[in-house]
């Protein structure tokens, strides 16, 4: 402290006297054999969970068999103890789900281009799969309406369905297909990690800004058009309704707007009373069956109300045949399966994981991708397109009480006496119930509310968030994904190269080290600069760093410079804490090594605190650690100020400018 012009420098807590090395001393790893450390980065990196954990602890061969057998189709965990009680909850959930899939399914087909019947194949045979692979009790198994857009938008360029229906037919097909490889692919390989690089602001962003373009889209519907245009970005739909402005119905505006108020009303009883669930659950097969009366009874067709048809009764016919494999158009449906399998991946999973999470059980990510590959494999064969575990499904089934992934069994089955007995009274639906449906499952897609949340948390991630908004607003599907994607891999660049690096003061009366723009109370070590390295050292990065630690020393020393009229000690010793570096490479102790020399040279010291093991080993390898000074090498950042406070001559040239008998 300092009284008048006299100073007196605060010792730390480490007795002064004591300059000996602390007995405690950072060992070096033993080496391990490379094929053995090699297994364990994989086992760590592709089998973190240790699947196959329960069949090693069982005493036998046979049960050993049964319990991999468990974990390949996790049907057979439940179904040995499937009771009557059980059931009579998953046949409640299962009716209830059907309910919603029917209308919605031949909506999303609509979406998409394709025929009707097929929305309803889609939530039959897909469900099937699903409830013998899959290992979410509440997921429930049908389209989605961005994956519906996604087609249209990408497959709709190279064949239009309105003018060439079979090639769009089995394009869409032949996606789904390279959808349900693709997401198989990632869950046999445990590469589900790749699916994580789609953060949460991404998906917000772009499942809003498909929900805006679905809802205009929704227009021509609404205003009983015929015509509409190829393009998906906002400006061109638009422009396209008013271009048609002489062609406006008032008629089904009316019974569309009427029809959306009522949706949007028991959507609101159901979130308010979630006992009243089923209300939003019933309530688009309500508007179905209230519009097709009405419709029929006022013979709706000759006042403009456009209906939907004749659909196909049966059930799903073989599409095999339909794959286009070895064509012109086989990379567009790739493409477009790959991506379409990525967003319906993130979508289901994050629907799996926060509904186990609530329940208090485990999903298996990996499990949940084979699962959803299989059923689109499965269901591109059978005249299925993309088929996913929408949100919306899924929470009327988990409200409804289901118990098990039976509930999609029970759905499938009613979808099929659908498919058998009631598609001739979808004759006379109107299609603008189909819109009003659709737009009102948008409404619940465009989530405000996460995007403010975002930018009050962090603003990169909300810019992140609205950049691909904008992009696929205001261009394109695809060009909303590339943006999401460069802005993503730009921010995961910028964290590598540009690791963050902080000084480390001691908490008064403690051993222990904080940031000091973080804790305001936390003081230096005279003559000691420590320094945080909050990221693993490697090329891509090892040269910054550098620069950055050099940098802090110039800047602490002309700090002290400047305040050399109080007798501040000037620097002696840099430590440099070691504790979030949790990997080093060859560039890595290369810098390290570089450092050290260059402060050798400027008279400072060199110390590191708290290396894990894989440093050390690196670090001994290399013969940097022989170079640093074992004894140079602490086990805290408390311990290396203390042993460089007392073993670096700090203190001992203090500049004293009164005399002695007015020291305190």
């Amino acid at each position: 402290m300092m009284l008048g012009r006299h100073v007196v420098v605060d010792v730390p807590t480490a007795a002064a006297a004591d300059v000996r090395r602390p007995a405690a001393r950072v060992p070096v790893p033993p080496p391990r054999p490379f094929l053995q450390t090699l297994w364990s980065t994989v086992k760590e990196t592709l089998f973190p969970d240790d699947p196959f954990r329960a069949a090693t602890r069982e005493p036998t061969r046979g049960r050993r068999a049964f319990a991999v057998l468990r974990y390949l189709i996790p049907c057979l965990d439940w179904v040995p103890s499937y009771s009557l009680s059980t059931l009579r909850s998953d046949l409640v959930s299962g009716l209830t789900v059907a309910c919603l899939a029917v209308p919605q399914g031949i909506s999303y087909a609509r979406l998409a281009g394709l025929d009707p019947v097929i929305g309803l194949y889609s939530s039959f045979v897909p469900a099937l799969v699903y409830a013998v692979l899959g290992s979410s009790r509440e997921l429930a198994v049908g389209t989605m309406a961005v994956g519906s857009l996604l087609f249209a938008s990408m497959l709709g360029a190279a064949a239009p369905p309105a003018q060439e229906p079979a090639l769009y037919a089995a394009l869409a097909f032949t996606a789904t297909f390279f959808a349900g490889a693709f997401q198989a692919a990632l869950g046999v390989l445990r590469l589900g990690l790749l699916v994580d690089f789609l953060s949460h602001a991404a998906i917000v962003g772009f499942m809003g800004g498909c929900a805006v373009v679905v809802s205009l889209g929704q227009l021509k519907g609404f205003l009983g058009l015929e015509h509409s245009t190829h393009a998906n970005d906002a400006p061109a739909i638009v422009a396209n309704v008013v271009s048609q402005s002489a062609h406006w119905q008032w008629q089904p505006f009316v019974l569309g707007v009427c029809l959306l108020v009522f949706l949007q009303i028991t959507r609101y009883i159901s979130k308010r009373r979630p006992k009243l669930f089923w209300t939003s659950a019933a309530a688009p097969l309500v508007s179905v069956v209230f519009s097709t009366v009405l419709v029929y009874l006022i013979n709706g067709e000759k006042h403009g109300i456009a209906t939907i048809g004749f659909v196909k009764k049966g059930i799903n016919p073989l599409s095999a045949n339909s794959l286009l494999l070895s064509s012109p158009h086989t990379w567009l449906a790739a493409k477009t399966g790959i991506l379409t399998g990525i967003i319906s991946l993130a979508e289901g999973s994050a629907v799996a994981k926060s509904f186990a999470m609530a329940k208090n059980y485990h999903v298996d990510g990996n499990k949940e991708m084979i699962a959803f590959g299989a059923m689109n494999m499965v269901g591109s064969c059978t005249s299925c397109y993309l088929t996913a575990g929408p949100f919306s499904r899924s929470a009327v089934n988990s409200d409804a009480g289901c118990r098990t992934a039976a509930s999609n069994v029970v759905m499938a089955l009613a979808v099929l006496a659908t498919l058998l007995f009631l598609t001739p009274l979808f004759r006379h639906t109107p299609q603008v119930v189909l819109s009003a449906i659709i737009a009102s499952a948008m409404m619940g897609v465009l989530k405000v509310r996460a995007a403010a949340h975002l930018w009050r948390v962090d603003k990169v991630d909300f810019f992140v968030c609205l950049g691909t908004f904008l992009g696929v607003v205001f261009r394109s599907v695809e060009v909303g994904l590339v943006v999401a994607v460069a802005v993503l891999v730009l921010r995961i660049l910028l964290s590598v190269a540009r690791p963050r690096t902080t000084a480390l003061g001691r908490i008064p009366d403690s051993t222990v080290y904080r940031r000091m723009d973080q804790y305001t109370a936390a003081q230096g070590t005279p003559g000691v600069l420590v320094l945080r390295v909050d990221s693993s050292i490697y090329f891509a990065n090892a040269s910054y760093l550098q620069e950055r630690i050099t940098r802090w020393i110039d800047d602490e020393e002309g700090r002290i410079r400047a305040a050399a009229a109080g007798g501040e000690e000037s620097l002696r010793c840099v430590v440099l804490d070691m504790g979030a570096v949790a990997s080093i490479d060859w560039s890595g102790t290369k810098m390290v090594e570089d450092l050290k020399n260059s402060l050798d040279k400027r008279g400072l010291q060199t110390a590191l605190a708290n290396p894990g093991s894989e440093i050390m080993r690196k670090l001994d390898i290399s013969k940097v650690r022989q170079l640093i000074g074992e004894q140079w090498v602490f086990l805290t950042v408390a311990e290396a100020c203390d042993y460089a406070y007392n073993n670096c001559n700090i203190g001992t040239e203090l500049q004293i400018a009164a005399s002695p008998d007015e020291m305190v």
